[in-house]
């Protein structure tokens, strides 16, 4: 049951790209209002990620993911029947918070189910398998329901499966919790939110309104002031969701902002894949849908050895190529054009691919690794939550980007061109990072260990016994 969930949570993270392009014409919305129906539900996952970890552990594992199922199953079917963009987005909004419930707990029942390390490890690797296809399949499965049925079929999909799972769960599930858990950090939690918010609200609304409008400097100078009261916070509260001590380790530090890197040009890249396929080569839908597979499968396919790999080879070695592979894949897409052929597009979407699938375990495995064994649970939520703020930076920086080059003149494709360019440039500056600084961390822990124990996919623990008051963290895969 907890995989399923897991599995519906990956799923609507790649079908919504798909529907994009058919959105933007039903609703009559701009490609602003594209943009806040992928962020507003990225960001209030990657802001609860963390949040949801420590409220199932203190509530009880069980009891958060059946609630998550339910909210995120409710807030599906209000997606589905939405009229309005501002229903859509704000249905999106409860569907986030729903993900950001379900998602950590359903990976720390799963733990709690399995004790033992090797059936721990068995289990992870199906919930992260279940996750993988989740990922690959959401394209097409995006594609053949949005031709078929409309846009609003690939919500309404959740509302079967949700319910069973949830029927199922209150059946087979059973309670678990972690009396130790940490409190609740509301003060930075708050903060967190609403200067991330303020943030995003500046970069997508800047293509509208231009970057010196007295309302765009206002929200960014807003973000600026509650980022750094939250930072300011977190150095002083006694449980602080983000302890800043960890970032004193330069491994940690440096894979974290990688993640945020991949995070950042893959979300914000393939946000436009779709679109590119529809708007620009007049493709159908469906068509598109089963285009874009390339890049999610072969990071689907690529993803479960990049910890091997990176065991043997070292983290540097393989995030470094793999950024810059991908790096390499974004900049060739960014010559694209309406009468290239698909024979030439592919194999860039499944390098870009192969590039992000090679990095993010490794990535994960590095953060973990770089702090000790208490806080390994927290280094993998941070990792996640890194590559969740990259995506929503990437969506509103990217679409900002376009909408910037089309007030100038340009058309949809040549902005098109200048976003795959600028992710090319951040993920080539990211392997530029990594090759320099990601290094071996000087606590003592075994890279090679801790990374050969955790390549059954990203965001994986170290499969061992849990230390006293330790916590699992959420981990939401692929931002598709």
């Amino acid at each position: 049951m907890t995989c399923v969930g897991q599995f519906m949570v990956l799923l609507d993270n790649t079908i919504v790209g798909a529907a994009l392009p058919a959105m933007q014409l039903r609703l009559r919305t701009t490609l602003t209002g594209l943009q806040w129906i992928v962020d507003a539900y990225v960001l209030v996952v990657a802001m609860l990620l963390l949040a949801g970890g420590v409220l199932a552990d203190r509530l009880g594992r069980r009891r958060v993911f059946l609630t998550g199922v339910a909210v995120f199953t409710l807030a599906s079917l209000l997606c589905s029947v939405a009229p309005t963009l501002g229903w859509l987005v704000a249905a999106r909004v409860l569907q986030g918070v729903g993900a950001a419930a379900l998602s950590p707990a359903s990976l720390a029942l799963l733990a709690s189910a399995y004790p033992r390390p090797q059936e721990r490890v068995r289990a992870i690797g199906l919930w992260a398998g279940l996750s993988g296809v989740g990922m690959a399949a959401g394209p097409v499965a995006g594609g053949i329901l949005t031709d078929a049925f409309g846009w609003p079929s690939i919500f309404l999909v959740n509302v079967p499966i949700g319910v069973v799972s949830l029927l199922a769960g209150m059946r087979v599930l059973d309670e678990s919790r972690n009396p130790a858990a940490p409190t609740l950090d509301i003060a930075g939690q708050a903060l967190s939110i609403v200067g991330v918010g303020a943030l995003t609200f500046g970069l997508i609304a800047a293509g509208d309104h231009g970057w010196t409008s007295a309302l765009i400097l206002g929200a960014l100078a807003v973000a600026a002031v509650l980022l750094a009261s939250f930072v300011a916070v977190e150095a002083r509260v006694m449980t602080p969701m983000l302890p800043l001590r960890l970032f004193r380790r330069r491994l940690f530090t440096v894979s974290n902002t990688a993640m945020a890197v991949v995070g950042f040009a893959l979300m914000g890249s393939a946000f436009f894949f779709s679109q590119f396929f529809v708007f620009v080569q007049g493709r159908s839908v469906l068509s598109a849908g089963v285009q874009t597979l390339p890049c999610s499968l072969a990071m689907v396919i690529i993803g479960p050895y990049a910890g091997r790999v990176a065991a043997r080879f070292g983290f540097r070695v393989v995030v470094t190529a793999g950024l810059a592979l991908a790096a390499v894949g974004l900049l060739t897409l960014s010559t694209v054009h309406h009468a290239t052929g698909y024979g030439t597009v592919w194999w860039r979407l499944a390098v870009v691919g192969v590039g992000f699938g090679l990095a993010m375990s490794p990535l994960t495995g590095a953060a973990v690794s770089s702090v000790n064994p208490q806080d390994s649970g927290l280094a993998s939520g941070v990792s996640s939550t890194a590559r969740q703020i990259g995506a929503i930076l990437g969506v509103a920086v990217l679409g900002a980007v376009v909408r910037t080059r089309q007030s100038h003149g340009a058309t949809f494709e040549t902005g098109l061109d200048t976003a795959f360019l600028a992710a090319g440039v951040v993920t080539a500056a990211g392997a530029i990072l990594t090759g320099l600084w990601l290094v071996r961390s000087r606590n003592g822990n075994s890279l090679a260990h801790q990374v050969s124990e955790d390549h059954h996919g990203p965001g994986e623990r170290p499969t061992r016994t849990l230390e006293p008051g330790e916590r699992l963290p959420g981990h939401v895969g692929g931002s598709g």
